[in-house]
């Protein structure tokens, strides 16, 4: 049987402010840290899943501004690698996301099913 991990998430932040480049080097911006100890709390409890994966992302922006969908990807995987529910981004060998309805402040939903 495989388990299925569904939870829901604060919307991350672009990728456009995701990074800062400080002397000659990329580094996470504060906003993309801070993002990534958000993301680690709420997903406290949740068990990982560990070895190859489908993740499938539903978007729900914050407002009606254009946005491209792949701006969310990167941050809001790279956080839940960091929160320690899946070992690595590199794992995944099926990825879906979706634009959903406007919802106040933003959200997203993640589901992670372990691959055959």
């Amino acid at each position: 049987m495989r388990s299925v991990s569904k939870f829901t998430l604060p919307y991350p932040p672009s990728i456009n402010s995701y990074y800062r480049t400080f002397r000659g080097r990329m580094l996470i911006s504060k906003k993309g840290r801070e993002y990534r100890v958000r993301v680690a709390e709420e997903l406290t409890g949740v068990s990982p899943v560990t070895g190859r994966v489908a993740v499938e992302i539903q978007v729900f922006p914050p407002d009606r501004r254009r946005r491209d969908l792949d701006n969310v990807q990167k941050a809001l995987l790279d956080a839940i690698e960091h929160a320690g529910i899946i070992e690595d981004d590199s794992m995944i060998d099926d990825l879906h996301t979706i634009r959903g309805d406007v919802l106040a402040g933003g959200t997203v939903t993640v589901t992670i099913t372990p691959r055959a």
